[in-house]
């Protein structure tokens, strides 16, 4: 009498956990899309140094076509949750038949899905150490879970052909890295100067100035008064905003960020900033988007105050 052999662990809980990583990959992505969306005002992650949330989700490299990718991520895990699951309310003694492709199938999509991931979540890694050099804490997290998927996927499950496998993984892997340097070269906007200078300029502002903002901005400049900030902080954007560009041109911006324009990143280490915007004033330092009214008592300015812009939700 042949003994039969017993099903390895991970071969019966494989889709559970392909199942349970995805959701992880869900939340993740779903939290970071609403910070892109501005549902939440902004990550909790740190803003200086090498783990740098804000760096990488203002960066270019954040959207493609205007759509934050982690919209593409969700999409990715929902897929793969999908995918993990379709067999499963499927009774094996009814439908055996019905259950037994389905699982087939769904392996194989597993595979491809998990490869195309593994190799955009490369890719996006390649650009948060070598083009961005910042690191974001939530898509290190999305990286670890597209290896996770990866590798319970390959060990999870009995696979027949492994020359027919290792065939797919190369091409869906390839599919995926010039679909994705495609994507980029044709979403990619064009840089300062015509691209010749490398020098990154952040948002351009939409506000206009009106008498107030530029005498508030002269005035600041004036009581010596400076903001530190980088051109990818949507918060210093925004204190931009209520200037408007013709005031914003006025005022003592210090660049914090090495390749933004004009920067002088040795003088915000020397006022240790933590984070942006901060103003210095008067020896004090306030950080994030301060109001103009806030602004003008704190430099004793006496001048008109008919400003046009105020911080939402303000």
């Amino acid at each position: 009498m042949t003994r039969r052999r017993s099903t390895p662990w991970i071969h019966r809980w494989s889709r559970y956990l392909i199942a349970a990583i995805a959701v992880l990959g869900i939340l993740d992505t779903t939290y970071l899309t609403l910070v892109e969306w501005g549902v939440l005002k902004e990550a909790f992650c740190p803003t200086t140094g090498a783990i740098n949330c804000e760096a990488v989700l203002r960066s270019e490299y954040a959207k493609v076509f205007g759509i934050p990718l982690s919209v593409f991520g969700f999409l990715g895990y929902a897929g793969m949750a999908a995918l993990a699951i379709a067999p499963l309310p499927i009774d094996p003694q009814e439908q055996k038949g019905l259950r037994s492709q389905v699982e087939k199938w769904s392996w194989l999509a597993l595979f491809a899905g998990a490869t195309a991931m593994l190799f955009f979540s490369g890719y996006l890694f390649y650009l948060m150490a070598f083009e961005i050099q910042a690191f974001c804490l939530y898509c290190l997290a999305s990286t670890i879970f597209s290896i996770a998927l990866f590798v319970i996927i390959l060990i999870g499950h009995t696979w027949e052909d492994i020359g027919q496998l290792f065939f797919t993984g190369i091409v869906v892997g390839m599919v995926s890295l010039i679909g994705t340097l495609g994507l980029y070269a044709s979403a990619k906007p064009p840089t300062a100067g015509g691209g010749s200078t490398g020098v990154e300029v952040g948002f351009t502002i939409q506000n206009s100035s009106g008498p107030a903002e530029i005498a508030l901005a002269r005035h600041l400049t004036q009581a010596g008064a400076k903001e530190y900030g980088a051109y990818w902080c949507s918060h210093c954007h925004e204190q931009k905003e209520l200037f408007g560009k013709e005031a914003a041109a006025e005022f003592n911006y210090v660049e914090c960020d090495p390749k933004g324009k004009n920067p002088r990143p040795n003088l915000c280490q020397a006022a240790n900033i933590k984070g942006y915007p901060t103003w210095e004033i008067n020896g004090q330092f306030y950080e994030g988007v301060q109001s103009l009214d806030k602004l003008a008592d704190l430099t004793g300015y006496n001048g008109p105050r008919n400003f046009k812009n105020s911080i939402p939700g303000r």
